[in-house]
Order: C-alpha cells, then structure tokens, then sequence
C-alpha cells in the first residue's frame, strides 16, 4: 500500500486523536497533529502546530499540503452553544474551506451516533436514514455531515461521515452492547476510507460487530471493510454487573441514551 504524503489529525491531543497517532502512524511519510493544547511526545515523523479550528487562517495554513484529514477536532459532548458553534460549526467550516482552496485532501470527518440520538432502540437505521439529534452536539455533527455533502457535491472534496458510537477499549455499560467500536476497528475503517480508489461522500456508522445492532452499513461494502472485533465478548459480564432498568429510561429507550436528557447547556 502506497504511505500517504501528509496527514493531518486533528484533535491530536483528545481521547481518539491520541489513539489515531498510534494506530496510523505507518499510514503517511509525514503525520501532522493539531489542538488547541500541546500533545505529549512528538515522534520522528510527526509536527505538532498548536490550532484553533475556529480560527479560519490558522486553519488554511493547517491543511496546507496535506493530502488527507482525520478530523477528530472540536468539542465531543454536550457544552454551550458558544463552545458547540466555534469548534463544531465554524471551524468545520474552516475545514472545508481550507480544504477547498488548498488541494481538495479526502477527509475523514468524526461524525456521531448522537446525530441518531432520538430514534428508538427498537428501530433500525441506515445511511439514508433522516437526522435526529439528541441535543446541540448531536445537531452541530448533522450541520458537519451536512456540510461535507455540500463540499462533495459543490467541489469534489471526498468525506467519510463517520457515526462513531461508543469507542472505548471496552462497552462500559448495556447501552454500549449496541454501539461499542473498538480501537481497531475504527482505525482499520480509517484506512479504508483512505486507500480505496473512490470514497465518495458516504454516511457510516463506526460499530463493531454486535447482535443486538441498530445500524445497517450494507451501502458501503465497496470499501472492504469489516469489524474484526465485537461486544458480544462482553455481554455475559454486564448483563450479570448491570440489572436492566425502567423500558422507559433514556438508555432503555432511545439509541442516543442520556444524551437525550442532557439540558441545554448555559455555562
């Protein structure tokens, strides 16, 4: 497989974007970390540039001469609106214009499960599925996805929208039975998404395998990709630690789980 010339990881310094300079350092000649604080232990071929996504220079000259994003950047949970629209809105749009005017980079875009969030756990859902968001992140994630469509169709700019659902080393609760993806393999879909000849501008959802799934990703069997991990591994263990709660609690009910009881953040 041919190395990338520059990626770009953004949110460099986060939960996901310190895994993804493990799990795809081998992907490119050159690796390039962004965030807005420092990221420990810069490698042979890595540069870190401290960024703001919602500063709109900081962002062109950030994408300059990359030739793929993984953009794990901005805020990842319910927070004020001021919070959500600087990093989620305006500076995914700073992206996409820094990408449009510098070389078009194929991007991989960390959508969410929360642009889902309001749909029942007893429906099951595919790319073509309308948006229902659980809250203003979920919303500020529909507004990217939306967004990388525009990009797509406008300009040519390929985009995974990515739903990840819970990805954590292991499901931390029931819930997580159903949305768990494990590190390898969101990052073995990351691959993917850049190596295959055409990606397009695809709705995904990042699930590792389970049988007790919401989501259908049947529509993007053309990127040879396939969860080698599941949760069914530990079902058996949070069955037995985690009695089953109220049908009408907000885990038991909708797919978004407490996102969907989550107020509207003032501070």
């Amino acid at each position: 497989m041919a190395k990338l010339k520059r990626l770009l990881i953004t949110g460099a310094a986060g939960a996901l974007g310190t895994q993804a300079r493990s799990h795809l350092a081998d992907l490119a000649e050159e690796i390039r970390l962004s965030d807005m604080v420092p990221v420990a232990g810069v490698n042979g071929n890595e540069e870190f540039i401290q960024s703001d996504l919602g500063d709109a220079a900081a962002v062109r000259d950030l994408v300059d001469g990359c030739d793929a994003v993984a953009h794990f950047g901005g805020v990842s949970t319910e927070k004020t609106f001021e919070l959500i629209e600087r990093g989620n809105i305006r500076g995914v749009y700073n992206l996409y214009e820094a990408a449009r005017v510098t070389g078009k980079p194929r991007i991989f875009f960390a959508s969410s499960n929360h642009t889902i969030g309001f749909y029942r756990t007893d429906e099951r859902l595919d790319a073509f599925t309308p948006p229902m968001a659980d809250g203003l992140y979920g919303a500020s994630k529909v507004y990217g996805e939306q967004l990388a469509l525009v990009y797509w169709k406008k300009f040519g700019i390929e985009t995974a929208r990515v739903r990840i659902g819970s990805c954590f080393p292991k499901p931390r609760n029931r819930r997580m039975l159903s949305t768990w993806l494990s590190y390898r393999d969101l990052f073995s879909l990351v691959e993917r998404c850049f190596i295959v000849p055409r990606l397009g501008c695809p709705v995904i959802y990042g699930v590792s395998q389970t049988r007790s799934g919401w989501w259908d990703n049947s529509h993007v069997g053309y990127l040879g990709w396939e969860p080698l991990d599941t949760s069914e591994t530990w079902r058996e263990e949070l069955e037995t630690s985690e009695p089953q709660g109220p049908v009408d609690a907000p885990d038991a009910l909708y797919q978004g789980g407490g996102f969907t009881a989550e107020p509207i953040h003032q501070e």
